[in-house]
């Protein structure tokens, strides 16, 4: 077994969270993100689609674990998912996810404090970080899958009994080679690239970080000029992974990429499409802008951030609720998905 730093809390022993600045960043300050872990799939013979069975763990600030929420509620998985959210409460070391939200900050349905002890009970020598989403077994309370590559794809696929009549074809058989590979280009260069700039140790990593970031945004913007969804008429997995970068980018990752080279409100055709997705419930309803902005408020202080002082005067649902006319684009206006056959 890995020899692991500890602390105790309420009588339980925990690890320490790995630091990605250590352990994923390379000689010359490249970011390269861990691989998932637990990456077995669903169905016969693998981990049984069964209503009930599995709790969905995710966190307001992860984009990963976002996807994963918005697409349970899409497809109406609500009843046969359970869901609970995470986040991180002051210790002495970084523990990593916790259920703060929770009474005595342990989950009802699983009895444990720390997302890391599902992991552990999965896998007990298992070294990297603690990730979400993570979808833990709760007949076993260990985690069976967090791979957010493909968890929402899942959902979509080997879930289908258990969708509500009408769901949305999120990921249709005549469009999953392309969706698959839109979905790598914008892991790489929009979801991951936000984090390669933040995690960059050098100046030659962070540069080539932010320039790829920025150029993808620049054919984004051009391929939306005429689709009112990354794919034409209708929602698909890729618009919901692309949702989740734009959503946190003027309001948490411009903190991070430093320089801005231009902001969301900017892009007329990626801030249009932007709100168009946020005006779906689903979209909405997991969306947590004051969570998203971070303020940096401490006692005392006197140069308070913009969002420490004022934000609870700011109405982030008018401003993403503006009128966006991207209907305009779309051979079905009526419609913003098409239903699943």
């Amino acid at each position: 077994m890995a020899d692991f730093d500890y602390e105790i809390v309420n009588g339980r022993k925990i690890r320490v969270r790995p630091v990605e600045t250590v352990s994923e960043v390379d000689e010359n300050g490249y970011f390269h993100r861990q691989p998932n872990h637990f990456t077995t799939g669903f169905g016969p013979g693998k981990n049984p689609v069964e209503a009930g069975r599995y709790h969905l763990v995710w966190a307001k600030l992860c984009h990963w674990s976002n996807r994963a929420s918005i697409v349970r509620e899409l497809l109406g998985l609500e009843d046969a998912i359970s869901v609970n959210m995470v986040s991180h409460a002051p210790h002495e070391k970084n523990l990593g996810w916790e259920f703060v939200y929770d009474k005595d900050n342990v989950d009802q349905v699983l009895g444990i404090q720390f997302l890391s002890e599902a992991y552990y009970a999965a896998d007990d020598d298992y070294t990297g970080r603690t990730t979400v989403p993570a979808l833990i077994d709760v007949q076993t309370g260990k985690v069976v899958n967090n791979d957010y590559h493909r968890l929402t794809n899942y959902f979509e696929v080997e879930f289908k009994e258990l969708h509500k009549p009408g769901a949305p074809d999120l990921y249709p058989e005549e469009l999953r080679g392309e969706i698959d590979k839109m979905n790598e280009w914008l892991f790489h260069n929009i979801n991951n690239g936000v984090y390669k700039t933040a995690f960059a140790r050098s100046k030659e990593a962070y540069w080539d970080a932010y320039n790829s970031f920025y150029a993808a945004m620049d054919i984004l913007e051009e391929r939306l000029e005429d689709k009112r969804y990354l794919f034409g008429d209708y929602v698909t997995d890729s618009d919901v992974r692309l949702y989740v970068t734009l959503a946190r980018l003027d309001i948490r990752y411009t903190h991070q990429l430093g320089h801005v080279k231009k902001p969301l409100f900017e892009y007329k055709n990626l801030w249009a499409y932007a709100r168009d997705l946020y005006q779906i419930p689903a979209f909405r309803n997991n969306t947590y802008f004051k969570d998203f902005a971070n303020p940096s408020k401490k006692d005392g202080e006197l140069m308070e951030t913009f969002n420490a002082r004022f934000l609870d005067e700011i109405d982030f649902d008018a401003y993403w609720g503006a009128p966006h006319n991207r209907a305009v684009l779309s051979s079905d206006p009526g419609n913003k998905f098409l239903a699943e056959k």
